[in-house]
């Protein structure tokens, strides 16, 4: 039996939808017969609770054999004995949790029990083969899919028969000759020889190491991986498998490869990049054209290597913040989709939505060497300078405390003196994409437990927007993408969410300079409603101590909306404007859509955080739209207490056009002519049963007979979209209610 063309795609549609990437059940990573073969840990990735650091288990890094990762304590899911077909068959794992939910099917309609378990941090079962028929026992509940309906029994008399043959695999198919004219042709670019090749290349690795790199501007074909190996390109990968991408590699000679992806393609993680002659020629001109020395490498002592101010500081600086500008998308989608993001506790330090925008390159950008305020941000050390193990919780954060307190003061003094010789903030300080870049502005949306990042300014102005600077955007990249550590402890991931409150605040002081200055106190008032002391204490400095008049005329009595729209009409040219309603031609389902994303108040407060409406017209024609819940915050600077901070009155919906976001909570299906019903049913919601009453009404629920049938259409909708961060989607936040 093939593997690739008989078994990936029944594991791809059936199981890698809650068996992919570090949340993945037990680890077991079903998207790739090496993950099947490496089988499944109880020990948890995402641990917040952890004291000591855990080792890494990174699949196709940390291990290559079925054998060493025994010995990291994974244990098997296909038998390992392999005397006959009906031993393959019993002793496998992924055989018994199948067969255990043939034995007990969901109900067919209404809630799944109770004792399923659905919460992301509920606790794993991961039964050995060695003592499953007492698992069955007592979890006779817990077969496969979980919480799902059973697969197709043509499909799971496949997986049995394959099983049964001891779980071949072909390998991959074979890239073309072309492809591996491109992959020579790039390690080639990735490994000259001069120190400033090399110096270009260690910035490239460390910046795209998350991404999935695609030989061509359509994202289409295999995807590779930026890795580092001891060995040199013609010769076989060793992978170099540091914690961080910024540690020491502990060779002499570091060779920068790419290495094919072979994991399916899943939306939570897909962060696709562009590399092709385009690509190189750009690179060749910021890295290589300009006439800058290198005099040696920059360590990978921690202190520094955790700051890529200091690191790459003989690069210039504007050549660095054009390269993070032209794919501003894909950077945010590092903080947004890369490992630092899940959780609650992980992504209550941002608004549920805000727009970003970015300084023009050239102002405030290309320095005096001697400005006190740069040297001070190559100075400082992000929490990856402290490890995990070794990293004390408030002497930590009272360092950065009093670091970023002394960056505020140079900040400032800095602020004026570019005032005195330019002015105050203007319009043309706000990069405009040059144009045509779509990366000019951009929206997050937050999900409680996790987020979303897309192009354009989606939805009504919001509460809140970021400003962002090159020195900015570089620490946040620093600390949240290549200074994180996913296996770290308790401590790192407290100080790395602790200092992001510092690096939020910047960008939001940033955005409201460009504001009046006697309406700022009005602003920070509200984005900062009883927010914590030392964070009001700390915006209040960012805000008023450079005490710079904005540049900006302003005519209305209300200059917050009012410099949206101006922005908003200088990015006109390249904005991206697909997640648009304007782009629904139907007038009279638009106007229905435009009345569901007027929605305001507490009954939203029941509504799920993300949620797919398919909305079907009298011709049986399926169109689709997302519809994202904004919690109202009257703060964000609370870690713990986030509950006691929300404002219900302010909460909201965005809905757009298409399928946005990776872990939807809910599916709503119903006919054009009856969206005005459901919109009432949301408005007037005021208890779960009242929820219950809309669901039985119009959700494809987890025990829908047909689940799979509507998911095979939803994720073929999803791939046909105009995105390319499209994927499959998750299925592990799925809502039972």
């Amino acid at each position: 039996m093939s593997y690739r063309k008989q078994i990936e795609p029944i594991l791809e549609n059936r199981c890698v939808v809650c068996h992919a990437c570090y949340d993945a059940p037990c680890q077991l990573k079903l998207g790739s017969w090496e993950g099947i073969a490496r089988g499944y840990s109880s020990e948890k990735v995402y641990d917040g609770s952890r004291i000591v650091e855990a080792p890494p288990t990174r699949l196709f890094v940390d291990a290559q054999k079925a054998s060493e990762w025994r010995k990291k304590g994974f244990y098997p899911v296909l038998s390992e004995y392999r005397n006959s077909p009906e031993q393959n068959r019993s002793s496998s794992l992924i055989y018994r949790v199948l067969a255990l939910k043939q034995a007990h099917p969901p109900p067919v309609a209404g809630l799944a029990p109770d004792v399923l378990d659905f919460g992301i941090d509920r606790q794993q079962s991961c039964p050995k083969i060695e003592t499953f028929e007492i698992y069955q026992k007592t979890h006779p509940l817990a077969g496969m899919p979980f919480g799902l309906p059973g697969i197709d029994p043509a499909d799971q008399d496949l997986i049995v028969r394959w099983l049964e043959q001891g779980a071949p695999d072909e390998g991959p198919a074979p890239l073309s000759a072309q492809e591996e004219a491109e992959i020579a042709e790039w390690e080639r670019f990735l490994n000259g020889a001069s120190l400033k090749e090399r110096l270009m290349s260690r910035f490239l690795y460390e910046h795209l190491f998350l991404a999935h790199l695609y030989l061509n501007d359509a994202f289409e074909g295999p995807a590779f991986r930026l890795v580092r190996s001891e060995t040199p390109p013609g010769q076989a990968l060793s992978i170099i498998a540091t914690r961080r991408p910024v540690y020491a590699p502990g060779v002499e000679r570091v060779y920068y490869r790419l290495q094919r992806d072979l994991e399916p393609i899943v939306a939570k993680t897909h962060m696709p990049y562009r590399l092709d002659k385009a690509r190189m020629e750009r690179y060749l001109a910021l890295f290589l054209a300009p006439d800058y020395s290198v005099g040696r490498e920059p360590s990978y002592m921690p202190q520094q290597a955790s700051n890529g101010l200091a690191t790459f500081r003989a690069i210039p600086e504007e050549s660095r913040y054009r390269f993070l500008l032209d794919d501003a998308q894909y950077f945010i989608m590092t903080f947004i989709k890369g490992p630092v993001c899940r959780g609650q506790v992980a992504l209550n330090v941002i608004e549920d939505r805000f727009w970003v925008f970015f300084l023009a390159p050239g102002v405030g950008v290309q320095r005096d060497a001697d400005d006190v305020a740069r040297r001070a941000l190559e100075s400082m050390t992000l929490p990856a300078a402290d490890g995990s193990n070794s990293a004390p919780l408030l002497t930590a954060w009272l360092g950065y405390a009093a670091r970023e307190r002394q960056y505020q003061r140079e900040r400032a003094i800095g602020l004026r003196a570019f005032a005195a010789s330019h002015g105050g903030p203007r319009l043309d300080m706000v990069w405009d994409g040059d144009g045509t870049n779509r990366n000019a502005a951009l929206t997050v949306m937050r999900h409680f437990d996790n987020a979303t990042v897309v192009r354009g300014l989606v939805g009504a102005p919001p509460k809140t927007a970021w400003l962002m600077d090159y020195s900015l955007f570089e620490r946040i990249y620093y600390l949240l993408v290549a200074g994180y550590d996913v296996f770290g402890n308790v401590t790192h991931n407290l100080n790395s969410r602790l200092y992001m409150d510092f690096l939020r605040m910047e960008g939001e002081a940033n955005f409201i300079g460009f504001l009046p200055a006697d309406a700022r106190a009005e602003v920070l008032a509200r984005w900062y409603r009883d927010a914590a002391k030392e964070s009001l204490d700390h915006m209040r400095a960012l805000v008023f101590e450079p005490g710079v008049e904005s540049g900006i005329a302003y005519h209305g009595a209300d200059p917050e909306p009012e410099l949206f729209g101006m922005l908003e009409r200088r990015l006109k040219q390249a904005l991206d404007t697909r997640l648009s309603l304007a782009n629904v031609k139907d007038a009279g389902l638009r106007e229905q859509l435009e009345r569901l994303a007027a929605l305001r108040g507490e009954s939203l407060a029941l509504v799920p955080e993300l949620f797919y409406l398919v909305v079907t017209d009298p011709q049986g024609v399926a169109r689709y739209f997302t519809v994202l819940k904004e919690t109202g915050h009257r703060n964000v600077t609370h870690l713990l207490t986030e509950q006691n901070e929300l404002e219900p009155e302010e909460n909201a919906l965005t809905v757009v056009p298409g399928l946005i976001g990776a872990y939807p909570n809910a599916f709503f299906r119903l006919g054009k002519e009856q969206l005005p019903e459901f919109i009432r049913a949301l408005a007037s919601l005021k208890t779960e049963d009242d929820y219950k009453r809309l669901s039985d009404r119009f959700a494809v629920r987890r025990t829908d007979p047909k689940f799979w049938e509507f998911s095979d259409r939803l994720q073929g909708a999803e791939a046909r979209m105009d995105q390319a961060d499209r994927g499959l989607l998750d299925y592990n936040r799925l809502e039972n209610r």
